[in-house]
């Protein structure tokens, strides 16, 4: 079952931030990601989320952690967390959907 890595940050520091998104991309090939949505102006309807949205595509939670756990993405982790603010979670997706 497909599992998701949904984030959602506002930058607070767009020069910080610049050099991640270069790099994270070279870390997700190894990983069989697909990227749903990288939105930076995210349209709030509800609430008060954060502006920034990404959405990845897993084969299953494991692949997810591998990922996120991998060598490649936790030398350059902190490139996003020290110019965000945010949360990250790893969700399952509905059986039988993808």
């Amino acid at each position: 079952m497909s599992a998701y890595i949904v984030a959602t940050y506002d930058i607070t520091n767009p020069e910080g931030l610049e050099a991640y998104g270069p790099q994270v991309g070279p870390t997700l090939k190894p990983h069989n990601v697909e990227v749903l949505v990288a939105e930076h102006d995210s349209t709030a309807i509800e609430g008060n989320p954060a502006k920034s949205t990404v959405v990845l595509r897993f084969d299953d939670r494991d692949a997810a952690m591998a990922w996120y756990n991998s060598d490649a993405y936790q030398a350059i982790i902190s490139l996003r967390t020290d110019n965000t603010e945010g949360s990250m979670v790893v969700v399952d997706g509905i059986p039988g959907s993808g």
